[in-house]
């Protein structure tokens, strides 16, 4: 039997790893509540990662650029999970302040990883015009939603409160095994040693900051779409399938998105989609968010909202990154937008318990201010602009 390619094996680290995230994100929170810990410790431990991976990311990325290869990083990455997953049953057995160390050097251990396969699915596109990372991106999108819709399920089956961080040890070890297989997948050239550090331009952090506002824009209907649909009489096998159709939204859209010409690819095209569709449902949650016909078409916008603004940010990093920086441009992707995700969060929240459906208007300018940065980065004369390679 032939070894699958370097694209087949990318689409199967973005597979196993989304699988991973689609039970972490949904059932660690039902996991730490079966634990008997009260609220606020939950919300300490859920917030930790969160404020670890802000700090870690770009730190982590940036040694791709100085010579340590991505497969690598991913491998150690994936084997660090694994056991932190593993020793989690015991820790919470012990005390939760163990369990919060081991919380910590989990989200550090996961923070590069989609990131590293991010700029290994980008390197391989631009060796082979041929390939598009929409549609090797697009196995991860899959391997979510059916983890989103099988993991209820089989963790029911698997039954008692060691279920889900043995799953999650079993899915990071299946990533660890994947990388280690992926000898032939490779990154891009690094900086030399005593060579300068390549900066950044001016229009690489417009796009980063364009994307993480639109991004950031998804806090309220992230943290309190589905309470709000459910207190408008939505019933909750209603709430699961919307969540379904904006995942399958983006997944149409990865899909579709080669077919489009070069001009509707480039990093203002796709980053501006991203933000009108944000603006649009960012409203349109205010105006109509409690009614289920609307919410139909509300959330098939996700697959610009998000979809296309992750394809203008990935657009951006091919263009615009200087060869010996792509790790950095990749790590400060991520890092900021997880800043201003948490903060958009933490806005919403304040925003919902006194103002309601108010939360979710209040993101409209958030994805305003993503399309104002994301037209103000179009490139200054003499910056390379071929999209071919793009995704």
């Amino acid at each position: 039997m032939p070894r699958p390619s370097g694209p087949a094996r990318l689409s199967l680290l973005y597979a196993v790893v989304f699988t991973e995230i689609g039970i972490a994100m949904p059932f660690m929170p039902l996991w730490l509540d079966a634990l008997g810990l009260n609220a606020a410790v939950i919300g300490v431990l859920l917030a930790l990662p969160i404020a670890t991976r802000i700090a870690a990311t770009a730190p982590l990325m940036s040694l791709l650029d100085r010579g340590l290869g991505p497969r690598r990083m991913i491998l150690a990455g994936s084997l660090v999970l694994s056991l932190t997953y593993a020793l989690m049953p015991g820790a919470a057995g012990i005390g939760w302040p163990l369990l919060a160390v081991l919380i910590v050097l989990n989200a550090v251990a996961g923070s590069p990883l989609v990131p590293c396969i991010d700029y290994l699915t980008l390197a391989a596109v631009r060796r082979d015009s041929r390939l598009a990372y929409s549609r090797i991106r697009m196995a991860g999108s899959i391997a979510f939603l059916l983890a989103n819709l099988a993991g209820g399920f089989l963790l029911s089956a698997l039954g008692g409160k060691l279920a889900v961080p043995l799953l999650l040890t079993g899915l990071a070890l299946g990533a660890a095994m994947v990388a280690w297989r992926s000898r032939s997948v490779t990154g891009l050239p690094h900086s030399e040693a005593g060579a300068g550090r390549p900066k950044l331009p001016a229009s690489l952090w417009l796009c980063i900051g364009a994307a993480a506002a639109i991004q950031a824009s998804h806090g309220a209907i992230y943290g309190f779409g589905s309470i709000y649909w459910t207190s408008a009489g939505i019933p909750a096998a209603w709430v699961g399938s919307l969540w379904a159709v904006g995942v399958l939204s983006e997944i149409v859209l990865f899909a579709a998105m080669p077919t489009l010409s070069a001009a509707w690819r480039s990093p203002v095209r796709l980053l501006s989609l991203g933000a009108a569709a944000a603006i649009l449902r960012a409203v349109g949650m205010f105006l109509i968010g409690d009614r289920l016909a609307a919410l139909v078409p509300l959330q098939c916008l996700h697959g610009l909202t998000f979809g296309a603004t992750q394809l203008g940010a990935m657009a951006a990093v091919s263009a615009y990154a200087p060869d010996g920086a792509r790790g950095r441009a990749q790590g400060t992707l991520s890092a900021v937008n997880a800043s201003i995700a948490v903060v958009a969060t933490l806005v919403s929240g304040f925003a919902y318990r006194a103002g309601g459906p108010l939360a979710f208007l209040l993101m409209a300018p958030l994805a305003a201010a993503g399309l104002g940065l994301a037209l103000a980065s179009r490139h200054p004369a003499g910056v390379r602009t071929d999209t071919n390679r793009q995704p």
